[in-house]
């Protein structure tokens, strides 16, 4: 029998909050499995290849990230396209460490998305649309020790791993869109890649009452896309909503349901270390805003905001069916607060 959000919830903080060993011993293990597979993927690159996919730690283009195509936002690193099959798979193998199963097929499904966006197209956009125009980049060397990070990125998708003194493995800005965000026709009509996440917020909605709902929906006008966009310092939006402290158990596990679909993605370790954080913070100061259409079918936006943390999903294009989808950590998004107290403490 499956379990429910609330019990998932409990065992994954137990995970890492446990006796504290455990959790650190699953970081490492998370750790030393990308150092491994980062290695092999850049021995198997031809050196032309490795040279372009490799960069120093601290290269700016390490923070430099967004989720549109690459003709508007030029990307550095080498092509899954380009590789060799041997080469691919091991790139596949270096994301599948930083994912979940139920992740990688996220990721691979948002792929192979633009090979039905190119259809519907026809060839008349402006942009190519290739399911296999993501970027695979590395930065410092990989080690089970030092201080390294990857980045998988391209169209509607936009991963980011830094690994801090080879055990803490830092997972933001992660980002997921799909355009269409449900097929409408061709063999894979009625695939909805993100429809977990945003059926997750409307059950949530619809569970609210009406004085719930007067202060969870801030107005009928939504806006045009996420707010916190590929900022590299997020701002703390206005805590606006619907408090988890007003909600009732049931209506809390639905909240934390919104949760599990952006901590479900990643692999259980990076998991766990997200939601270790969330409840530290404490998961009364959560909040659950809406805005736009209330209805499936109407442009929508919802978001759940923490202390730390800010995930953000809207549908506002194409009639709408095309969606941008985030999380996003306050003061935390590649390491750097991690690796500012390294320093402090070293120097």
């Amino acid at each position: 029998m499956k379990p429910s959000t609330s019990v998932r919830t409990l065992l994954v903080v137990c995970l890492a909050l446990g006796a504290g060993l455990g959790a650190k011993r699953a970081s490492l293990r998370n750790a030393v499995q990308m150092a491994e597979a980062a290695n092999r993927l850049l021995a198997a690159l031809p050196a032309e290849q490795r040279a372009r996919a490799s960069f120093a730690f601290d290269a700016p283009d390490r923070t430099r990230f967004h989720f549109i195509p690459t003709e508007t936002f030029a990307r550095q690193g080498v092509t899954v396209g380009e590789m060799g099959p041997a080469q691919r798979e091991a790139a596949r193998s270096l994301l599948r460490t930083g994912l979940s199963q139920r992740g990688y097929m996220t990721a691979t499904q948002i792929m192979e998305t633009e090979g039905i966006l190119a259809g519907l197209e026809g060839g008349r956009g402006q942009f190519v649309r290739d399911p296999e125009r993501y970027f695979v980049s590395v930065f410092g060397t990989p080690s089970t020790s030092g201080s390294w990070g990857w980045r998988w990125e391209g169209h509607h998708l936009s991963l980011h791993f830094t690994v801090v003194e080879g055990a803490v493995t830092v997972s933001s800005p992660t980002f997921f869109g799909a355009n269409p965000a449900e097929v409408l026709d061709g063999p894979y009509r009625g695939r909805r890649v993100l429809g977990r996440q945003e059926d997750a917020g409307r059950a949530l909605l619809g569970s609210l009452d009406p004085a719930q709902r007067a202060v969870a929906v801030q107005t009928d006008v939504n806006p045009r896309d996420v707010l916190a966009r590929v900022a590299l310092d997020p701002d703390p939006l206005a805590p606006v909503g619907v408090e988890a402290r007003a909600l009732s158990p049931a209506q809390r596990e639905l909240l934390m349901e919104i949760v599990h679909a952006y901590t479900d993605v990643m692999a259980p370790e990076i998991a766990a270390l997200r939601l270790t954080r969330l409840e530290q913070a404490g998961l009364d100061n959560l909040r659950f805003a809406w805005a736009g259409g209330t209805k499936r079918g109407e442009m929508t936006y919802f978001r759940v905001q923490g202390p730390t943390f800010l995930v953000e999903l809207s549908n506002t294009m194409n009639d709408p069916n095309h969606i941008h989808s985030g999380w996003r950590e306050f003061g935390a998004e590649f390491g750097r607060d991690l690796l500012a107290a390294h320093m402090r403490q070293d120097h």
